[in-house]
């Protein structure tokens, strides 16, 4: 079994551990705070960052869209039509577009701030950054919040999945960032149809149900996050 070091509040870490899941691959998962700094950690990656894959051979494979080029090109060109990376190569300049945009542009501007505010800093020491939580950068957060709700609704409103005509790593990159604000509690659905629609139909897939039991020390999450109607 291939091993996964992750935090279960990090997008990058979900989106793979939500690729993997839909090709029916079991991981062990092993949480890791990158704020500790374990010796051992950094001896797999001195950047100190996450995800970490250890693949065959206890290999480190480092980082999301890395483990999801790997993942495809040791799994996913025998899954035919399950693949999550499509044969054309403008399709898959396109998933890769998106993939981006929520695991690196969202993440920036809206996942990691409010991740860092609300859950991480109430747990780590105050020499590793930990303290009261930054009111400013959360409200900048969550004012970038409606623009990607927004862009989200228009491509779920506009195309059969996010990418195009069939589910790809562009749906579960939006899904591990959205699925994060959503245990926060952090997105009004109301008034995005297409985007709360298409996020049922992904928060009902069966690789999908180990995130919804995940849980924080000391921050539950909202009402309906485990709920797949909403």
């Amino acid at each position: 079994m291939l091993t996964l070091f992750h935090h279960p509040m990090s997008a990058a870490c979900r989106f793979v551990r939500l690729a993997f899941g839909e090709y029916g691959e079991e991981l062990a998962l092993v949480e890791e705070n990158p704020w500790s700094r374990r010796r051992e950690f950094l001896a797999l990656n001195p950047a100190g960052t996450l995800p970490i894959l250890l693949a065959e051979g206890d290999v480190p494979i480092i980082g999301a869209t890395v483990i999801a080029e790997y993942l495809d090109e040791t799994r996913g060109v025998l899954k035919r039509e399950r693949r999550l990376f499509a044969e054309n190569p403008m399709d898959r300049a396109e998933i890769r577009r998106l993939v981006d945009w929520y695991l690196v542009k969202t993440e920036s501007e809206v996942t990691r701030h409010l991740v860092r505010e609300r859950v991480l800093k109430p747990l780590m020491p105050e020499a590793a950054g930990g303290g009261s939580p930054d009111s400013a950068a959360i409200r900048a957060a969550r004012a970038n919040i409606r623009q990607h709700l927004k862009y989200t609704n228009w491509l779920a409103g506009t195309r059969h999945w996010l990418a195009g005509s069939r589910i790809t790593y562009a749906d579960f990159a939006a899904a591990a960032a959205f699925s994060v604000l959503d245990y926060l509690g952090e997105i009004d659905w109301r008034e995005q149809n297409a985007a709360r629609d298409w996020y049922m139909r992904v928060k009902s897939r069966p690789s999908f149900r180990p995130l919804l039991s995940d849980r924080v020390r000391g921050l539950a999450p909202v009402s309906h996050y485990a709920d797949l109607d909403f």
